[in-house]
Parts: structure tokens; C-alpha cells; sequence
């Protein structure tokens, strides 16, 4: 399937899936700071879609020592109820001979699938009791990665759990880190920092992981929905890119970048390199523990620093709004930096959260009153993205 720019000069017809139903909101911290949504996951179908996600097979150790064996088996990676209602990623670790391993365990990437550049991206995570041995991430890295490799890519971990510092201090539950990597080669070039919260993120409920990610800085916060005034727990500045300097963050951290989550089973990051040093893993809990992921949304303002490739569209809102907007036809809508224009009379602009916002049955619209973002036009032909700058 050919990539979809959503924010290209020449826009691209995109067809709309069918609204998610879930049990439970998924807004994540929504369309603030002059953010709007441009794409999401939201688990709810009844397998992970291909053209969004690859499972990754492998038990390589991911250059961190890491005791497990990745497979892309149902036990191990699926799509599925929670338990509470919420149709989510299920990431499951297990104690069990596989492939010379003594664990198994799940990855999954969007790399060439979905990637983009600068802009909100947060996922809505349940983690399991990481003490001691598991450490559950969820982060990105440079969508050149298959050109490049690593450390050339770059590598923003937005979460991890399950540091040695933590075991040590007896607060596994609520330290954690964020981090970034870059550089020509090893050693990588790194930026980190811990942070110990007040309160456990693995107490059985979800939590709200964002990045804020712009032409200056990427920080990071936990909880955003929760308390939408609070300083990040993780902040670097990105320069631009410099070609005088080869190990300048600014040449790693301004292109598209793909998302993954992973639950490792110990390895460098937790210092535990034996099956017997994961207690984590024990016959209380069966032998296995998940990470859940709710839904991944990623925001833009419509700015020209900022890219979205995607494969597929996402799901769409919950709405009827935009459920009932369907293409009839091929036909071309065209923005002009002023004006929608179509060769149909009628065009409807929404929002992406399905609320109509403007109107017209001339064939012309003009966007000047509206906010810079991205919205649905509407003919009875077609159906289109486009960027309002």
C-alpha cells in the first residue's frame, strides 16, 4: 500500500475505518496546546494490524544481555480483552524453555509503517510487577534505522522500568527513566535521567506516557491527563542539525521515528543475568506477567517541521460525526494555504474529533478563522485529510 503524507502539498484520498468501541475512554491528555490528533491505535480489533505493527522474532538480547527469546506466538504477543472491559496490546512474559532460552516474551515496532516527525505522542500503559527481573519500555527510534543502524538512528526511550537502582533501593514500583542515544558509533553518545514518583505506576491501573517532541527540545511526563501542569521528568535539547559536527544531537533527533514496546526479562538494564535472579517470574503469578498497552495517539499542530507516514489511516474517533463521512468517488479536494477548494459545490470541514466546523455550498471555503491543525473535508465525493497552517 502506498504511504499516505498526510501533510504533503497534494493531498491523498484516504478511506476511514469504522469507529472503535472500547469500555473505557482513550483520550490521553486530548487536543491542547494547540495539538490535533492525527493518528491512533486503539486495540480493539481482534488481531494487530500489519500494516501498523510487526512482532519481531528473535532471541538476540537485544545488545543488552536480555534473557528471553522474542516470538510473535499468541501466548506471548496479541491483541485482547484486559479483563476490565479494555481491548488492548498484550505483551506477556513466561518462565519457560524456548530456543535455548529460559523466557519468552514480546516486541513490536511500527518501522515503516508508521513514523513521523516532531509533534505528541503517548500511549496508555498497564504495567505488571517488574521486581526483580522484568523491564518493560516503550520508546522510538529513527525510521532509517535499516539504512543507518544504531546508534546513527537515534533512540528516544520514553519509559523504562526495571533498573538495577531501583531493585537496589527497594523502590522497583515507582523509579523509572527516560533517555536518549545517538552518535557514529560505540559508545553511543546517551542523555538520561531517573526518576523515583511518589506513587507506584504498577499499582493495576493504566498511566499516561507522553512525549513532546519539537524543532527545540523532547521532554517527557507521566500522568499528563492527570495533572496537566507539571514540569517533565525527562527534557534535552536538540540543536539543529549541524554538519560541522557529526555527534550533534541536532543530526539524529529532526527526521521520522517509528514506535515499540517491548517487556525484556533482565539483561544490563535490571543487572540480573541469570534465570534464577528473576523472582519476577515465579509460581505465584504462573510463571508470566503482562504489560498492557490501551491506545497510542499521536498529535500535530500543522507545522512544516513536522511529518506523518503512515500505511493505514488509524482508527477513527468516537464519533458519528466521522463515522458516517465515507467516499463515494475519487474526487480531489485541494487547499490552496487559503481556501478548501472542489469541484463539488458543497464541502464540510470537521474536526477530527467528528464536530463541524465550517461549511460551504460554493465550491470554496475559507479557512481564516480556523486554528492551524489538521481536519476532515467532506464532499459527496471524497473525503480527505488536510493540514491548516
Amino acid at each position: 500500500m502506498k504511504k499516505s503524507h498526510l501533510f504533503a502539498a497534494s493531498l491523498l484520498a484516504i478511506a476511514l475505518p469504522q469507529a472503535a468501541i472500547s469500555a473505557e475512554p482513550q483520550e490521553g491528555s486530548g487536543a491542547t496546546d494547540g495539538f490535533m490528533l492525527v493518528w491512533q491505535e486503539l486495540f480493539d480489533g481482534q488481531e494487530l494490524n500489519p500494516l501498523r505493527w510487526d512482532i519481531e522474532v528473535n532471541g538476540a538480547g537485544g545488545g543488552n544481555n536480555e534473557l528471553q527469546y522474542y516470538t510473535d506466538r499468541p501466548e506471548n504477543v496479541r491483541v485482547g480483552d484486559d479483563g476490565q472491559g479494555n481491548g488492548c496490546l498484550i505483551i506477556t512474559a513466561r518462565r519457560e524453555k524456548y530456543s535455548g532460552k529460559n523466557f519468552t516474551s514480546g516486541r513490536v515496532n511500527s518501522k515503516n509503517r508508521i513514523a513521523f516527525t516532531h509533534g505528541k505522542l503517548e500511549a496508555s500503559i498497564r504495567l505488571p510487577k517488574t521486581a526483580n527481573g522484568l523491564w518493560p519500555a516503550f520508546w522510538m527510534m529513527g525510521n532509517d534505522y535499516d539504512q543507518v543502524g544504531w546508534p546513527k538512528c537515534g533512540e528516544t526511550d520514553i519509559l523504562e522500568m526495571g533498573n538495577a537502582e531501583g531493585i537496589k533501593n527497594g523502590t522497583q514500583e515507582r523509579f523509572f527513566n527516560g533517555a536518549c542515544h545517538w552518535g557514529q558509533g560505540w559508545p553511543a553518545a546517551s542523555y538520561a535521567k531517573s526518576t523515583t514518583k511518589a506513587y507506584s505506576l504498577q499499582d493495576g491501573e493504566f498511566h499516561l506516557y507522553t512525549l513532546i517532541w519539537d524543532e527545540n527540545s523532547i521532554a517527557m511526563y507521566v500522568d499528563l491527563d492527570r495533572q496537566p501542569k507539571q514540569n517533565p521528568y525527562y527534557k534535552i535539547d536538540i540543536p539543529a542539525d549541524d554538519p560541522d559536527n557529526e555527534w550533534s544531537a541536532g543530526n539524529y533527533f529532526h527526521k521520522d521515528n517509528f514506535i515499540l514496546f517491548n517487556l525484556a526479562v533482565g539483561g544490563d538494564f535490571t543487572g540480573l543475568h541469570s534465570a534464577s535472579d528473576i523472582t519476577s517470574l515465579s509460581d505465584g503469578n504462573n510463571n508470566e506477567a503482562s504489560m498492557y498497552v490501551n491506545y497510542v495517539r499521536i498529535y500535530q499542530k500543522g507545522l512544516t517541521s513536522e511529518n506523518l507516514d503512515a500505511l493505514d489511516p488509524g482508527d477513527s474517533e468516537h464519533s458519528s460525526g466521522i463515522t458516517d463521512l465515507r467516499a463515494d468517488a475519487g474526487d480531489r479536494i485541494r487547499f490552496d494555504g487559503n481556501n478548501v477548494i472542489s469541484s463539488h459545490p458543497a464541502i464540510e470541514l470537521y474536526s477530527l474529533s467528528g464536530s463541524k466546523v465550517a461549511s460551504t455550498d460554493c465550491g470554496v471555503l475559507s479557512v481564516d478563522s480556523l486554528s492551524p491543525g489538521v481536519y476532515l473535508a467532506h464532499t459527496k465525493a471524497s473525503t480527505e485529510k488536510i493540514c491548516i497552517r
